[in-house]
């Protein structure tokens, strides 16, 4: 068959570019990467051939082999894995597919140490081989196609690619590296070897390389040289991580191993390996990553969990094994009750996954409530007696800060999600206040700093942190120093539908129903909080009158000091922020008038009365107090034009 030349998709020609010119820092990975491919590639056809044992042919091995020519300048790293057909070639190699490479264009920054980092987290490994080789020969059968239907696809890593059918007796993938002379440093044993150790040493399957043994020179005053015997041999332990046991496992082996399956280039937080035993039998070795990874927020995103049936390879991001709110926790799940030719139909309704996956999230929930603890030591006055702080608690202080400012936000979508553990998500959140900066406060550290008399945990929700902070509602509780929780994450209104109190303590909303400081409000208050609204009301009337189209209630409010007005809505009413989020997001929302509260007190309202601008002043008001809040008025034109009006 004829070669046949075809063009990179647009994106993939980009990231080539960038690749071959801009990212070689950290050149190494990119043998990681093809490894991990190549026991992808072998683990494909173990499920497979579950159901179809004559796809290992005359190839029963499955292995993976790493050589190099230092004449010709190659090195190749080839599997007896599944392999691809001519199409796959072409689609797998060539276009973006589900790589996630368009994704990987879109968060380069520059920096070419931190882009090269993120060189496998979008899929896009194979790509890292143009980092030290300025063409890529690829071979390549599947199994169960005839010799005679092998591929060869070859590119330089520009804009085009060119395809072939060959004859390739070996089922399985080969990929030759032609070594730029600045990469020439991966044609030495010794350093592949040391590679394959440090990356790849827990890979199941095992990795070999051809023995190489120390050689005289025949000719006097000539260096000896390392040659090759022909023999090949394991380089690495072939022996799944997992299953050994802890105590001989390094933090060190720990933190590549998760590197390798989740293609992440930072440490872990940390990690929990366990052997569950009881109604279900399973090995678990779960990951917290540092940092969260792009595509967090897309709901129907994978958790990134390796499912093994008996050490066997079943399926990746099994998503059935973990609930969605921890879909960030990366690792391996080996189940010994589960059967070997699972589908994931059968996987979402055995009983043996509910449990499985249950036990995952108490464990990562356990791994989390550990970091919290141990997340702030107090510092103690001159003299005081204080615990001794060990070292490992010392390794693990301000790492659930850094957890929580990465994964807070999804963690809150537990409260609906996972009803069974609620309780504990609760007492895992953090959040600013009036009185705290930053994600620091839980409802446990709120609810003992709680005034005498206080009968609520008080919070506001807004698009931002400053909205919050100024938003008029807060006036009364900070003239009286009662903290409120400030909350601006945008899944926060739809959480708290779920978490309607804590520990028997009540949340409360600063923004809904009238303001009730209960026992905090002396009847001195009261009183005069009465007599102004008495007083109020032929004005109260004429408003209500005035903005009977956009609001539901004008009411007189003692919860405001410094502003004239603001907007609240019923008792378990929809709130502003959420019917703003549910439109942005392109959903319907319910048609709710909010209740419009007037301070009686403050110079513009006591203007309205007798005013020939009254039906003017009372729309600015409510307008001013939509902005306020952090919406739009439904006019802003016309808001102007009043505002205009009264100035000149």
């Amino acid at each position: 068959m004829t070669k046949q030349t075809h063009s990179f998709q647009a994106e993939v020609a980009q990231l080539l570019h960038l690749v071959t010119h801009s990212l070689y820092s950290n050149q190494e990975i990119f043998l990681r990467e093809l490894i991990s491919n190549a026991s992808d590639a072998c683990d494909k056809l173990r499920f497979e051939a579950l159901n179809d044992s004559s796809l290992y042919g005359d190839q029963p091995n499955l292995e993976v082999r790493v050589s190099f020519d230092k004449a010709a300048k190659t090195l190749t790293i080839a599997d007896t894995g599944i392999g691809m057909s001519e199409q796959e070639a072409i689609e797998n190699l060539g276009t973006i597919a589900k790589s996630g490479t368009k994704a990987f264009v879109e968060k380069l920054s520059g920096d070419q140490k931190a882009d090269s980092q993120l060189i496998g987290q979008f899929g896009v490994g194979f790509y890292s081989g143009f980092i030290v080789a300025d063409k890529i020969t690829v071979e390549s059968r599947r199994a169960g196609l005839a010799a005679s239907e092998g591929v060869r696809w070859v590119s330089g890593g520009t804009g085009d690619f060119e395809v072939e059918q060959i004859e390739r007796a070996e089922r399985g993938t080969s990929i030759t590296l032609h070594l730029r002379p600045e990469a020439e440093e991966f044609l030495n044993g010794w350093k592949l070897k040391q590679i394959i150790s440090k990356y790849s040493d827990h890979i199941s399957l095992p990795i070999l390389m051809e023995k190489e043994e120390w050689k005289e020179s025949e000719k006097e005053g000539e260096p000896g040289q390392m040659v090759k015997t022909g023999e090949w041999e394991t380089v690495n332990k072939a022996s799944a991580l997992w299953t050994r046991p802890k105590k001989d496992i390094t933090d060190e082996q720990y933190k590549e191993f998760y590197k390798s399956i989740s293609h992440d280039y930072e440490d872990p937080l940390t990690w929990s390996h366990n052997r569950v035993e009881g109604n279900t039998e399973y090995t678990q070795l779960l990951y917290i990553p540092a940092k969260a990874p792009f595509d967090l927020y897309q709901r129907d995103k994978h958790a990134g969990i390796k499912l093994y049936v008996k050490r066997v390879f079943i399926m990746d991001d099994a998503e059935a094994l973990m609930p969605q709110y921890l879909r960030f926790v990366s690792g391996v799940i080996d189940s010994a009750d589960l059967p070997l030719n699972v589908s994931r139909e059968l996987l979402q309704e055995s009983r043996d996954v509910r449990l499985i996956r249950d036990g995952s999230a108490k464990r990562v929930l356990s791994m989390l409530e550990d970091l919290a603890r141990h997340d702030r030591h107090e510092v103690a006055a001159e003299g005081d007696v204080t615990d001794v702080v060990s070292e490992e608690d010392k390794a693990k202080e301000g790492k659930y800060t850094q957890f929580y400012n990465e994964f807070g936000a999804v963690l809150k979508e537990g409260l609906g999600e996972d009803f069974g553990n609620k309780e504990r998500i609760a007492k895992l959140l953090r959040f600013a206040s009036t009185t705290h900066e930053g994600l620091v406060v839980s409802l446990a550290d709120y609810k003992a700093r709680m005034k005498e008399g206080q009968e609520a945990i008080y919070y506001i929700t807004a698009d931002s942190l400053a909205a919050a902070k100024n938003s008029p509602q807060l006036e009364v509780f900070k003239k009286k120093g009662i903290e409120v929780l400030l909350m601006t994450d945008r899944v926060d209104e739809w959480a708290l539908n779920y978490l309607t109190e804590f520990d028997g303590t009540p949340l409360q909303s600063v923004a809904k129903g009238a303001v009730d400081l209960g026992k905090l409000q002396d009847e001195a208050e009261k009183k005069a909080a009465e007599e102004a609204a008495e007083a109020f009301k032929p004005v109260l009337a004429k408003l209500k009158e005035a903005l009977k189209d956009r609001a539901e209630d004008v009411r007189a409010t003692s919860r405001l000091v410094d502003s004239p007005a603001c907007l609240v809505v019923q008792d378990g009413g929809m709130s502003l922020q959420l019917a703003r989020l549910l439109k942005q997001a392109g959903q319907k929302a319910p048609e709710t008038r909010p209740v419009l509260e007037v301070n009686p007190e403050h110079p513009l309202v006591k203007k309205l009365d007798g005013s020939v601008h009254f039906h003017d002043l009372a729309q600015i008001l409510f307008d001013q107090a939509v902005l306020a809040e952090g919406g739009m008025p439904e006019d802003p034109a016309a808001y102007v034009k009043r505002v205009n009006a009264l100035l000149v």
